[in-house]
């Protein structure tokens, strides 16, 4: 019997992804300032105005002037220059302060700097490039980087940076991705285009995006069913950072801690921890130990040694489960420490997170993505050889 599996992207100008650029940009700004720098930004947008909160410590700290600019910065390349959200008059209002001291005790001390749970996950879609990504999210993000860059380019005039997309594929009885059933995309647009003109333009990114073969019935391409969609972005909606975990990570596809990323230094386990397990868990699929591999870690405040490590390969290990932990406590150090050395993340790196997932891009020479890399592949299959 098939079944169904859905998941849904959302652009660089969805609110709540705007909000998630800004915040991330800051961080960026503060690590150029000090690699060492902890931030934990909260940005909330909402018609021609920004908000900006939360806590940072840094040796030297990036002045008001500079984080304006980084802010309207970011908006322009997002491309809001409409009336109720523009990059050259938004409103910014700025409350970040210095971190709490009984925060900074624990993280002084290198340990963890919240307690959590976080999860790694990476699987094998057999006959699909998917960078060990499950499909449904992996094609959501596409569609929508498809039209993005389209609008950047200008090969669409008209579009707008606010848009949504949402892909559901039908699996078999083995697990295996068959087709697609249905695809939704949404798409700000200007006053003067009709649906009419829209639909067909937007149809050929979407199926650039697909697998050949793969593009549904035009019944079951739904583009813009609200018949309008001219009001959009902060405008239309308030958005904040935090808001777009699932999109952020594996569609729905695997558990989600909780703890969103953006805005959040790599002492925020949160983050850099999820990073690390993703790495883990593609590292072990590409090795051949598995064809799909779900891990979970937690750690306590202050505290460095993660509490708990599981694995869940879904009945998919060639080898033992337990017998993979193991292996990987040897090869990786699970400290904050450890997770910011191994994947270098005291680098300016994260505003390219900020939108269509932070799992599934290909890693970059100037570290972005990092936990992207196979690095440990060659090390995990050795390991099971002996």
């Amino acid at each position: 019997m098939s079944t169904l599996f859905t998941s849904e992207s959302v652009s660089e100008g969805h609110p709540d992804k705007v909000c998630d650029a800004v915040s991330d940009a800051l961080l960026d700004l503060h690590l150029e300032k000090d690699p060492c720098a902890r931030t934990a930004i909260e940005t909330m947008a909402t018609t021609n105005r920004i908000i900006i909160a939360g806590e940072t410590s840094a040796a030297v700290c990036p002045d008001a002037d500079e984080i304006e600019t980084a802010i309207r910065r970011t908006v322009k390349n997002i491309g809001y220059e409409q009336t109720g959200f523009n990059w050259k008059d938004v409103q910014i209002t700025n409350l970040l302060h210095a971190q709490s001291a009984d925060i900074a005790l624990g993280v002084d001390r290198m340990g963890a700097g919240d307690q959590g749970i976080m999860f790694g996950y990476a699987k094998n879609e057999p006959g699909f490039d998917c960078c060990y990504m499950p499909l449904a999210i992996k094609l959501a993000h596409k569609i929508l980087s498809n039209l993005s860059q389209a609008r950047h380019r200008k090969e669409i005039c008209g579009l707008g940076p606010d848009a949504k997309s949402q892909v559901t594929v039908e699996y078999d009885d083995n697990g295996h991705p068959v087709g697609i059933r249905k695809i939704v995309v949404s798409t700000q647009h200007s006053p003067d285009m009709t649906l009419n003109e829209l639909r067909p333009l937007v149809k050929k990114y979407i199926a650039a995006a697909l697998p050949d073969g793969w593009m549904p019935q035009d019944d079951n391409i739904l583009i813009n069913p609200t018949g309008r969609f001219v009001i959009g972005g902060p405008d239309g909606d308030c958005g904040l950072t935090g808001r777009k975990i699932i999109v952020d990570t594996y569609g729905g596809y695997a558990p989600h801690g909780g703890g969103a990323f953006s805005g959040k230094d790599a002492t925020k386990v949160d983050r850099s921890a999820a990073y690390m397990l993703r790495y883990l868990a593609k590292n072990v699929v590409a090795a051949g130990l598995a064809d799909e591999c779900l891990l979970q870690v937690s750690y306590a405040i202050g505290v460095s040694d993660p509490l708990s490590f599981y694995i869940n390969t879904n009945n998919t290990a060639k080898v033992d489960e337990q017998r993979i932990l193991t292996v990987l406590r040897e090869l990786v150090d699970l400290t904050p420490c450890g997770l910011i050395k191994h994947l270098e993340l005291q680098k300016p790196i994260y505003l390219p997170t900020s939108s269509y997932g932070h799992f599934g891009r290909v890693p970059g020479t100037d570290g972005t993505f990092s936990w992207e890399r196979l690095t440990l592949q060659k090390e995990l299959s050795d390991a099971f050889k002996r």
